[in-house]
């Protein structure tokens, strides 16, 4: 059986061996389980995940059906020099598992010239490095492999967990000031594709003049606390966190992960309000007035963006392309003063009750075309003259 994201399977019959992949497998680790005649038994969730149908459960681990999986797989162990690497460090065990003639005739014709030269294998956990590639890139995963044993003493299976070849401490570094939920929605949108979505764009209006008069010191560390207040304002809602440029942030509301198109309407006004509201405290923190740091945003919906990851060696970021992101950001361009614009498109997204929690009517708006505003730049009348927006700033406050 071919293992791929969704296919279940359960845990291993024997009692021991279940208890020690289940283990693994609640804490969240990539995991693999073999029995005692080196039959691929269990993934964790998480391996089946990214496994992605490169794995054959119920298959000797070393035989065609599992070469010829992992060969035809785009990440992991998936050619035939690292699968004779990874041979040769759990030989020993197959060995004494085994025996060699059993172990000649069950193994891929790709690793017969080497069991011959096998010795047995007492160790209790063995370790290896070995290269991979995901998503695009060159890197390195850490496995443990580890014998379990019954009461009796037996060996009753083997246990692999793989990690990224990372230090814990570096790992710790890059995901301690995360949040799981933000994570997970962008797991959900590893794969990019069209996606109806609100979009949001903000900025901090007059920003020149105020690093002119602060202390360098001072104004990074004012542009922090915004940067950081606003990605909690967008996670809070419920949002992902697009590009940071500068002191402006991007961010998106899918309806796939919202529940529905209102729902992502309406995280994205309450996001923007909530930012509003934590720049204001952000002021009191620098001795500011609060109309010295002012933060103007843009509202739209886009009905078929394309959205996605976007992976380097450098970052990992959600983003989106569509003509809706580019006129979100005409649109926030236009909303000086502190206002949030939001498009009529996105307003009525809304649907009664989530319109009415954030003290809105859709049907009773009035709408300004970016054309008509004493505020529209030049851009905005060239690219969106005619989106029509109204401000939802204090809507209710």
């Amino acid at each position: 059986m071919t293992v791929g994201r969704d296919t279940p399977f359960g845990l291993p019959e024997v009692p021991t061996l279940a208890e020690v992949v289940a283990a693994w497998g609640d804490a969240g680790h990539w995991a693999v389980a073999v029995d005692d005649q080196w039959r691929s038994l269990y993934l964790s969730d998480e391996l089946a995940s990214a496994a992605r149908g490169q794995v054959v459960v119920g298959e000797f681990m070393f035989g065609a059906a599992r070469v010829a999986a992992s060969l035809a797989g785009k990440a992991g162990i998936n050619t035939v020099e690292e699968i004779r690497a990874q041979f040769m460090l759990v030989g020993g065990w197959m060995l004494v598992d085994l025996g060699r003639e059993a172990l000649r005739e069950m193994v891929d014709p790709v690793f017969r010239d080497l069991v011959d030269g096998l010795e047995p294998c007492d160790d209790e956990a063995r370790w290896y490095e070995t290269p991979t590639i995901h998503f695009g890139g060159s890197i390195a995963t850490n496995s443990v492999w580890q014998r379990v044993r019954d009461p009796s003493g037996r060996v009753v299976g083997t246990v692999q967990v793989t990690k990224p070849a990372l230090a814990m401490g570096t790992i710790a570094m890059l995901t301690a000031a995360g949040d799981l939920g933000h994570f997970s929605r962008m797991q959900q949108l590893a794969t990019a594709g069209k996606r109806p979505a609100a979009v949001l764009f903000a900025d901090l209006e007059g920003s020149t003049q105020l690093a002119k008069r602060l202390p360098t010191a001072s104004y990074f560390t004012l542009v922090r606390r915004l940067t950081r207040a606003a990605d909690k304002c967008v996670i809070d809602a419920g949002g992902l966190v697009g590009r940071h440029a500068g002191d402006g942030v991007t961010a998106f509301f899918v309806a796939e992960t919202a529940g529905s198109e209102s729902a992502a309407a309406r995280a994205c006004i309450s996001a923007v309000r909530a930012l509003q509201a934590a720049t204001r405290e952000i002021a009191v923190r620098h001795d500011l007035a609060a109309d010295e740091i002012v933060v103007r945003a843009g509202l739209h919906w886009g009905a078929t963006l394309y959205i996605g990851s976007i992976i380097t060696s450098g970052r990992s970021e959600i983003t989106a392309l569509g003509d809706e992101v580019n006129e979100a950001a005409r649109i926030e361009a236009c909303a000086s003063g502190g206002r949030a614009l939001a498009s009529k498109a996105l307003l009525e997204r809304l649907n009664r009750e989530d319109a009415a929690a954030l003290d809105l009517d859709p049907n009773n708006v009035s709408y300004t075309q970016l054309a008509d505003l004493d505020t529209a730049t030049d851009k905005a009348r060239r690219d969106a003259p005619a989106v029509a927006v109204s401000d939802i700033a204090t809507a209710g406050h």
